[in-house]
C-alpha cells in the first residue's frame, strides 16, 4: 500500500510539494516513486541558487534497478538542498516524506500549485495506474 500524506500536493511525475510559507516549498518524491525505484544509491540535486522551471528536470535519482529524472512541479530558485542525501540517499526509501526531502524552492509563481493533485486525487491517479 502506498503511503500518501494529507497536507502535501503531488505531481503526476510522483513528486510531492509541501508549502512551507507563502513563497517557499519543499519538494521530494512520493512513497510510490521510491517503491518503484527500489534501493536508492545516489541522488543528484540542483545547486542552491539554481533557477528551476516547472515540469523540467532538476536532477536524477539512481537505484540498484534504474535511474530516473527528478522533475520540479514549480518554477523558482533553489534556496536549500538536502545535503544529507549525499552520504545517505537511502533516506528517501526510509522516509520519503520526512528526512528524504530533496530541495526547497522559492516560488516564482504560486499559482502553479493549483494544478497539483491533493492526496485523494493522487491516490486515485496511482491506483488507476496500477490496474
Amino acid at each position: 500500500m502506498t503511503k500518501v500524506i494529507a497536507n502535501l500536493l503531488y505531481s503526476k511525475e510522483h513528486e510531492w510539494v509541501l508549502q512551507l510559507d507563502e513563497n517557499r516549498v519543499r519538494i521530494g518524491i512520493s512513497d510510490f516513486a521510491q517503491k518503484q525505484l527500489g534501493d536508492i544509491v545516489f541522488v543528484e540535486n540542483p545547486g542552491v541558487g539554481d533557477e528551476v522551471t516547472a515540469n523540467e528536470s532538476i536532477g536524477s535519482i539512481e537505484s540498484v534497478k534504474t535511474a530516473s529524472e527528478i522533475y520540479t512541479p514549480v518554477s523558482g530558485k533553489v534556496v536549500r538542498v538536502n545535503e544529507e542525501l549525499d552520504d545517505a540517499p537511502e533516506m528517501i526509501n526510509d522516509q520519503p516524506y520526512e528526512a528524504g526531502w530533496l530541495v526547497e524552492v522559492e516560488l516564482l509563481n504560486s499559482e502553479e500549485l493549483q494544478v497539483l493533485l491533493n492526496e485523494v486525487q493522487y491516490e486515485t491517479f496511482v491506483n488507476e495506474g496500477e490496474e
